[in-house]
């Protein structure tokens, strides 16, 4: 299988979708956003998942999910938490780049909203910071890409997303 995905990880409220479609249509690439596939799979939303089944089983068939992916020319959008998977992260790294959609935890707090409501993955007791802080460590681990998204246009994000790309 060729290197030739793009794995767009970060936060959620990052963009990772939003961006993910129109840089699949922009590069003429297929779109597929893993937490559908796991919603799919398992027949629930995240939020009901997490709900029946815990955090850890969660994250357990999450990084099933995103390890078992084989695809070619596509902008894959894992849920926030696959960089817990190191299987998973591994198998992103051989099938093709990774960019980090970097966004200040201050911005990301106006962009959430209730985040039990989205399906982000929280300990008892954890806040949307020490979360941020915790996976922060893991996306600039595995970013081959780094691009900041905060407080910019839409058409500028993608731009040197496609121009840091083709490097």
């Amino acid at each position: 299988m060729e290197r030739n995905n793009i794995i767009l990880i970060g936060m959620p409220g990052a963009g990772k979708s939003t961006l993910g479609v129109l840089l699949a249509r922009a590069m003429q690439y297929r779109f597929l956003d893993t937490d559908l596939v796991i919603q799919e799979q398992e027949g629930k939303l995240l939020c009901e998942i997490i709900a029946a089944e815990g955090m850890e089983r969660f994250l357990e068939i999450e990084g099933e999910v995103n390890a078992g992916i084989h695809t070619e020319r596509t902008v894959i959008a894992p849920g926030g938490s696959a960089i817990y998977s190191e299987k998973a992260m591994k198998h992103f790294a051989e099938i093709g780049t990774i960019v980090y959609l970097h966004v200040p935890v201050t911005e990301l707090e106006k962009r959430l909203g209730d985040l039990k409501r989205r399906g982000v993955v929280l300990k008892e007791g954890q806040s949307l910071e020490t979360l941020y802080e915790e996976r922060r460590v893991y996306y600039e681990r595995y970013a081959d890409v780094t691009v900041d998204v905060s407080k910019r246009e839409i058409s500028e994000i993608l731009e040197e997303m496609i121009h840091k790309l083709k490097k």
